[in-house]
């Protein structure tokens, strides 16, 4: 069995990337492209952990992060910081 692994950024090209490496290693990929979505992909899809993008225009990745863990549901799930800032 395969890891699932949701992928959110709002830059298309980044998704791509990201989804093209673990995909050849065998990990499930699925995808969002906003906060919003990203909220809704983990309460219906189950991943296994969110890799989320930082900067997002409508809910930024720290907002994000918040909701998913003071859900008592998704509080466990782990969360990493996808940034291109230095």
């Amino acid at each position: 069995m395969t890891g699932r692994v949701l992928v959110v950024d709002d830059v298309p090209s980044n998704v791509k990337l990201l989804e093209a490496g673990l995909s050849a290693e065998y990990f499930e990929v699925i995808t969002a492209f906003s906060g919003h979505e990203c909220l809704i992909m983990v309460a219906e899809q189950d991943p296994d952990i969110v890799l989320l993008d930082v900067m997002m225009p409508d809910m930024d990745g720290m907002e994000v992060c918040r909701h998913i863990k003071s859900d008592p549901k998704t509080a466990h799930l782990p969360v990493v910081m996808v940034t291109a800032l230095n």
